[in-house]
């Protein structure tokens, strides 16, 4: 039962138990029940201006997803497979394919030997320059080797 029908019924039990309001008793209870029924309607309208808020809030706040998604370019879904936990794992590297343009994301551990591997949203073969650590050493040391 809203505020509004609680003061309704208050003010039918008054009107029915024949109170009469030219006495003092009568004129306080008429004087709080018109009391009542304007902080009923104080609050009618403030539910009504909070349910227009609300909406008004989601519209923003759906304007602003799409603003945040053309400005940052936020892509929710992975184009690999659902199940995949690529992206948030510290070996993956994440890139643009130049096939298809797609941010995908790359386990360094399925990169081969040659340096290359399928995006796995077109299928492209991607490849990349790979530098071993160890190569970068032994290289340092051959050439220190050479000097002397």
């Amino acid at each position: 039962m809203s505020v509004s029908e609680k003061v309704a019924y208050l003010k039918g039990l008054m009107e029915g138990l024949d109170i009469d309001t030219d006495k003092k008793e009568g004129k306080l209870f008429a004087a709080v029940l018109d009391t009542l029924e304007e902080i009923a309607d104080a609050i009618n309208g403030i539910e009504d201006d909070v349910d227009t808020l609300n909406e008004y809030i989601e519209e923003v706040d759906e304007d602003l997803g799409d603003v945040e998604d053309f400005v940052y370019d936020l892509d929710d879904e992975c184009c690999c497979d659902d199940d995949c936990d690529c992206c948030d794992d510290d070996d993956c590297i994440e890139v643009t394919c130049p096939a298809c343009g797609e941010d995908i994301c790359i386990d360094l551990d399925d990169i081969d030997d040659d340096g290359q591997v399928e995006c796995p949203c077109c299928g492209e073969t991607l490849e990349f320059e790979i530098e071993m650590e160890d190569d970068d050493e032994d290289e340092a040391d051959d050439e220190d080797a050479d000097e002397e």
